[in-house]
C-alpha cells in the first residue's frame, strides 16, 4: 500500500479510466455544452483522477486534445511540483494538506459543494499558478464523480500582491521614518546633525522605493531591470539595522549584528536587496518576544555572500508550508506579503535564492543568498 500524508493515495486501473470516461461521454449532449463554456472544468473519480475534460483545459495547457490526460490528478495535469515528489503523487504529500484544490475535492467527495482558491508551484518553469477551485458531487449510473472548476486568477493575485508589497515596504520605511523624526524632536542641539542626517537617508530610501513601485509592477512579466552597484556586507547590515532600531516594531526589543559577521564585497541592486532584508528584519521582529533581541550576519561561501536575519521564536509546521506563498498570512488580510516578495525579488531579479530553518533550540533564520558577481 502506496504511504500518504493527507489524502488517498489509491488509483483505479487504466481499465477502470477508460470505462469512467466512456460511462460520461455517453451523456446526451455533455461534450457539447462543456465545450461550450471558457471555464475549465473536469470530472474526477473517487480518486481525484480526470476521467473527463472539456476543451479548456487543453487550450489552458497550451496541448491538443489528447486522452493522456486521462487517469491524472488535477496536480499532475498542471504541473505541481509537489505532485512528483512521493509515490502517490497529487494529494498525498505533507505540503498537500494546505491545498485548497484537494480540500474541495474531498470535501465534494463528502457530499457539500465547496469552493477554495489555491496555488501550484509549476515544477518545469518555476512560475506559479493561483486558481479558483469549485467542487460539486455529481452521481451518474451508480458512480461517484466530482465536477471540478478551475478558473485562473494569477493576474489579480498578481496585482494585489504587489500592490501589498508597495504598501507593506513604504509603511516599514516610513516606520522608521517616523521614529528618527520623534527622535529629532527631542534631540539636544549637538545630537541634531547625527539624527538629522539619518532622517535625510531614510527620506531617500523612502523616495526610492515610492519610484521603484512603478519597476515593481512589471515584476511577474519578467520585465524589470536592475541597477547593479558594488555593495558592502557590513555597510548593508549597519544601514538595516539604523533604519529598523527606531521602527516601532523594534520597541523594547535589540537589533545586533553578529560579531562573526563577514565583511564581503559583492555587486547587487541596493533598494530591491534593502526590501529583501527589511522584510526579514520587520518579520523578525514582529515575532520576537519584549528584551529579547534579533541578530542580523554576514558570511562568505565561494563565489556567492549570503546575508541572513535570526529571531529567537520557531515557526508552527503549518506555517512552514505556506510561508513564501503569495496569499497566505498569518497576521489578516492584506499582512504577511513579505515572505513572497522576499522570494520574488531574490529569485527573479537579484539571481539569488531565499529559505529559512527554524527549530526551538536555534530559533527562525532567513537567508539570501547572492552571486558576488564582481
Amino acid at each position: 500500500m502506496v504511504d500518504t500524508k493527507f489524502a488517498s493515495a489509491e488509483r483505479a486501473s487504466e481499465a477502470d479510466v477508460r470505462g469512467q470516461h466512456q460511462t460520461l461521454s455517453s451523456i446526451p449532449f455533455l461534450e457539447k455544452v462543456l465545450d461550450s463554456v471558457p471555464e475549465i472544468l473536469v470530472f474526477l473519480n473517487e480518486h481525484r483522477q480526470v476521467v473527463f475534460a472539456n476543451k479548456a483545459v487543453f487550450s489552458f495547457l497550451g496541448v491538443e486534445p489528447t486522452p493522456d490526460l486521462l487517469g491524472n490528478r488535477p496536480g499532475e495535469a498542471f504541473g505541481c511540483v509537489h505532485a512528483v515528489e512521493t509515490e502517490g503523487g497529487c494529494g498525498t504529500t505533507e505540503f498537500c494538506q494546505t491545498c485548497g484544490a484537494v480540500q474541495a475535492i474531498l470535501a465534494a467527495q463528502r457530499g457539500t459543494p465547496d469552493v477554495k482558491e489555491c496555488r501550484i508551484a509549476i515544477k518545469d518553469s518555476g512560475d506559479a499558478l493561483d486558481l479558483k477551485v469549485s467542487t460539486v458531487p455529481f452521481e451518474y449510473q451508480g458512480e461517484q464523480f466530482t465536477i471540478c472548476g478551475l478558473q485562473d486568477i494569477s493576474h489579480e493575485k498578481r496585482r494585489r500582491a504587489l500592490e501589498r508589497t508597495f504598501f507593506h515596504d513604504v509603511l516599514n520605511t516610513a516606520g522608521g521614518l517616523r521614529g528618527f523624526v520623534e527622535l529629532l524632536l527631542e534631540s539636544e542641539p549637538e545630537e541634531v546633525p547625527e539624527v538629522a542626517g539619518t532622517v535625510n537617508k531614510i527620506s531617500r530610501q523612502l523616495i526610492d522605493e515610492i519610484e521603484a513601485q512603478r519597476s515593481l509592477l512589471a515584476a511577474e512579466s519578467k520585465q524589470l531591470s536592475v541597477n547593479l552597484v558594488e555593495l558592502n556586507t557590513k555597510e548593508i547590515l549597519e544601514e538595516l539595522a539604523v533604519v529598523y532600531r527606531r521602527h516601532e516594531a523594534a520597541e523594547g526589543k535589540k537589533i545586533e549584528i553578529a560579531a562573526d559577521s563577514e565583511n564581503s564585497t559583492f555587486r547587487s541592486d541596493h533598494t530591491l536587496l534593502q526590501r529583501v532584508l527589511g522584510n526579514m528584519l520587520k518579520n523578525a521582529l514582529e515575532a520576537t518576544p519584549a528584551e529579547e533581541k534579533v541578530t542580523l550576519g554576514a558570511r562568505g561561501e565561494g563565489d556567492q555572500v549570503e546575508l541572513w536575519v535570526n529571531n529567537p521564536t520557531s515557526m508552527p509546521r503549518d506555517v512552514q508550508l505556506q510561508v513564501f506563498n503569495r496569499s497566505f498570512s498569518t497576521k489578516g488580510a492584506g499582512r504577511g506579503i513579505g515572505t513572497y516578495s522576499m522570494r520574488l525579488l531574490a529569485s527573479r531579479y537579484l539571481g539569488g535564492e531565499v529559505d529559512f530553518t527554524t527549530s526551538s533550540a536555534d530559533g527562525t533564520t532567513f537567508r539570501v543568498r547572492l552571486s558576488r558577481g564582481i
